[in-house]
C-alpha cells in the first residue's frame, strides 16, 4: 500500500482559475494511486466531501488528479490552507 498519494498542489494560473470556475483542486498525486485513494486521502486529510476525481498521465510518469468538491465545500478554503491563494 501506498504510504501517500497526494505529493504536492498545482499552482499553474490554469490551475487557480479552476478553484473558483469549478470548484476544483488540483494535484500532482503518485502515478501508482487510485481515483479511490486519491479521494480519501484528499478527503481525510482536509475534512471536505469530494464530488469525483479525474486524473491525468503525463509522458514523464508524473499524475495529476483533479479533485472536485462538493457544492457544499468551497475549494477556494482549501487552496487558502495550502497557500495558493
Amino acid at each position: 500500500m501506498i504510504m501517500t498519494a497526494l505529493l504536492y498542489p498545482l499552482a499553474t494560473e490554469k490551475a487557480l482559475n479552476m478553484i473558483d470556475r469549478n470548484n476544483m483542486i488540483s494535484y500532482v498525486v503518485d502515478y501508482r494511486s487510485g481515483k479511490s485513494e486519491i479521494k480519501k486521502e484528499f478527503e481525510e486529510t482536509f475534512a471536505v466531501n469530494v464530488k469525483k476525481v479525474n486524473t491525468s498521465m503525463n509522458i514523464r510518469n508524473t499524475k495529476k488528479a483533479f479533485i472536485t468538491l462538493q457544492p457544499q465545500f468551497k475549494a477556494s478554503e482549501v487552496a487558502r490552507k495550502l497557500k495558493l491563494v
